[in-house]
């Protein structure tokens, strides 16, 4: 069963991986998530979860306090439409082999293109953009400028339609003209599709991909049915020894990233958040220590197995899993090619996702605030911050407790046949030296 599972899951999944779309979105996002960890930090300080803490500090800074830690938040935050739309044509472009600053430049220009530019005031009409079509609700938009723009550049530069300067032009600037066709053709395009779309009931582009596409995918991804399939895929295809949630995460970042933006818009005005599967419910409250939630797997391995090979893996690995690696589990112990530890692998995260779910949807704990913890948050303290309740930090730990009780039975059986061996390894190495002596 293995091997026809590998036969048929090895080709999808190393599709998938190389697809070069599908990488480029994956590379794109990481590319930005440095910056939303890094100021999610400044817009968890502003509003951390404990009674009496604005009350504390406007009383020592002011009551305009908050306004410096949302100037940082509200910096990525309210563009991050924009970002999404450099960071995935930046990836898309150096993966199909272009000047990669050159095509960010041109998806950038050819997002603002499409950005409606006229704000009403009243009965007055201003020039101005609104940030709600930079923002969240933008980033489907800019995805598809990222990829539309990159391509039509490259579309240019195969055909060789560029400006060629003499030689003994500094580069700089022979780079510049070579772009220049190929960016005139891109802005042509797009210039074209922003009036197709004010002649058309939908007005703007962000209008027609937010009602025909970003609805309704947040609507199919925010459920639970999707976030098991995301967990199922990504543990599963660990068990081959590929990474899952780099084939996962370029099917299901873009859904994930924007429910969690929405929570997060919604956490900064202190109205009711509207997501449960945000890509914060994921990543806390589905797997512990990493794929397979092998934390509770590292908690048997080091108090109740007995095999020396077992209890040495797990007191190197114990503080790596607390942090969130578990590269050493999964290769050490080894999880990849295991049938007898993927199952438990497999059902756990499984399990999480769909204890989780119930639980947020009883109400028993508050949903995600989508502040993006640094990924190396350990449990427990990661639950309390995402959510600002204790509940949350309870949930994780009923999900640990669970785990070590699934991962037992199995990790046992392994523990046994390693204990064997070391044991008759022991005395085959006795009957040596006692013949040795002799």
């Amino acid at each position: 069963m293995q091997k026809k599972l590998e036969q048929i899951l090895m080709p999808i999944a190393i599709k998938l991986g190389n697809n070069v779309v599908l990488r480029s979105l994956r590379d794109g996002f990481l590319i930005i998530t440095p910056l939303i960890i890094v100021t999610s930090i400044f817009l968890l300080i502003g509003n951390f979860p404990i009674p009496g803490w604005a009350e504390f500090w406007s009383n020592i800074l002011g009551p305009d306090w908050t306004e410096w830690f949302s100037a940082v938040s509200n910096s990525v935050f309210s563009f991050t439409g924009l970002l999404a739309c450099f960071g995935i044509s930046y990836a898309y472009g150096k993966n199909r082999g272009l000047q990669a600053i050159h095509t960010s430049a041109i998806a950038i220009i050819s997002f603002l293109i499409l950005t409606p530019t006229v704000v009403t005031v009243g009965k007055k009409s201003i020039g101005a953009i609104q940030t709600m079509y930079l923002g969240p609700n933008g980033i489907f938009l800019g995805i598809f400028i990222a990829l539309v723009s990159v391509e039509i550049y490259r579309f240019a530069i195969k055909r060789n339609w560029r400006i060629k300067m003499p030689e003994g032009v500094p580069p700089a600037v022979s780079e510049s003209f070579d772009a220049l066709l190929p960016s005139g053709l891109v802005v042509l395009v797009f210039f074209l599709i922003r009036i197709g779309f004010s002649l058309s009931s939908f007005e703007t582009a962000y209008n027609f991909i937010y009602t025909l596409l970003q609805a309704p995918l947040k609507g199919a991804g925010n459920s639970l049915p999707s976030a098991l399939l995301y967990n199922f895929i990504a543990m599963l295809l660990w068990c081959f020894g590929i990474n899952g949630p780099t084939i996962t995460n370029s099917v299901w970042s873009p859904i994930f990233f924007v429910l969690t933006q929405d929570n997060l818009t919604a956490f900064q005005n202190h109205v009711p958040l509207p997501h449960i599967y945000t890509q914060q419910f994921i990543d806390i409250f589905t797997t512990y220590g990493g794929g397979g939630s092998t934390l509770s797997l590292l908690i048997v391995m080091l108090t109740v197995c007995k095999s020396k090979r077992v209890k040495e893996l797990g007191k190197l690995a114990i503080v790596p899993g607390i942090f969130g690696i578990n590269e050493p589990i999964i290769f050490g112990l080894p999880v990849v090619l295991n049938p007898i530890i993927a199952i438990p692998f497999i059902i756990v995260p499984v399990l999480n996702t769909l204890i989780s779910g119930l639980v947020f949807q009883l109400g028993w704990v508050p949903y995600t605030n989508g502040v993006m913890l640094p990924w190396t948050t350990p449990p427990i303290i990661s639950g309390w911050l995402s959510t600002g309740s204790w509940t949350g930090s309870v949930l994780q730990l009923f999900e640990l407790v669970l785990g070590i009780l699934i991962y037992y039975p199995f990790i046992k059986m392994m523990d046994r046949q390693y204990l064997a061996e070391e044991t008759q390894a022991a005395m085959a190495t006795d009957i040596d030296i006692n013949f040795d002596e002799v």
